[in-house]
């Protein structure tokens, strides 16, 4: 199993994007991936949310990571979620 790695760039949107490494790394490793922009792949997990973001109650978060696999590694490039 290769190791997930993100980016700084990825990481830097941790706080603000309100996602884990954790919800990343489990997107990653149990869903299907898709081609993505740019010859890069992307996967999306739904998780059970139950809680306020931004002031609004949500019930599920979605975590999209964008990544590239390479030889030894998964690099995530960035994260996008989605609350509803």
């Amino acid at each position: 199993m290769k190791p997930i790695r993100l980016t700084a760039h990825a990481a830097g949107y941790i706080e603000k994007r309100g996602f884990s490494v954790a919800e990343v790394e489990e997107a990653i490793r149990q869903k299907d991936w898709t081609p993505a922009e740019r010859g890069r792949l992307e996967c999306r997990r739904d998780f059970v949310f139950d809680n306020v973001w931004n002031n609004k109650r949500y019930g599920i978060k979605q975590v999209r990571p964008i990544f590239v696999e390479e030889s030894d590694q998964i690099v995530v490039v960035t994260v996008y979620v989605y609350y509803s």
